[in-house]
């Protein structure tokens, strides 16, 4: 047996922007995987028994005639929305963790769809600086809410005390987001 040849089958994802096919990275790294994780760990424990769903990475939502996007965290509470296949409609949130080759797309295109279709609430993640932008859907806009940004190690506890590292979606008044909760096991 040749143990120098290996065949690796790849799962492509596609999403449709603006009318183009768009190939998705085939393999995100482990921090960007671990990030959705923990995310998803978070809502799945606070969404169990109530009407909304969560749903992590390759769930596919179609929002208009020209765009489907995939992304990485949602969560829909109209249990209409949901089909066999993806999610028809706008999501209540939705969660894009950024990397070079789609921090352009998330921060303007499917940012500008998302907001024409009400998603009422869209957070950009950054793993490398361990910080998460919050948007609030206001008057049919998504506006920038807070940046909260976990704090490096090294500094002293006097000068962390500016960085805001927990907030609430939201969604619900009793769900507390912990960055050190969403970057857990990030290098």
């Amino acid at each position: 047996m040749n143990t120098n040849l290996a065949y690796k089958e790849e799962y492509v994802k596609e999403e449709l922007i603006n009318g183009q096919m768009v190939l998705m990275p085939p393999q995100p790294s482990i921090n960007h995987v671990n990030v959705i994780n923990n995310i998803s760990i978070l809502f799945g424990n606070f969404l169990k028994g109530r009407t909304c769903q969560s749903f992590p990475d390759s769930a596919a939502v179609f929002l208009t005639e020209k765009d489907y996007f995939v992304p990485d965290f949602m969560v829909v509470c109209d249990p209409d929305k949901v089909k066999y296949n993806g999610v028809y409609g706008a999501p209540d949130l939705v969660v894009e963790v950024l990397s070079p080759s789609t921090a352009k797309r998330d921060r303007g295109y499917k940012k500008q769809v998302y907001e024409q279709c009400g998603v009422r609430e869209y957070w950009l993640v950054n793993v490398a600086e361990k910080s998460v932008e919050q948007y609030l859907l206001a008057e049919g806009r998504l506006e920038l809410a807070e940046v909260y940004t976990l704090p490096p190690d090294y500094l002293t506890e006097e000068e962390k005390e500016p960085y805001i590292t927990e907030f609430k979606c939201s969604l619900y008044d009793d769900l507390l987001i912990k960055l050190e909760d969403v970057f857990d096991r990030v290098k």
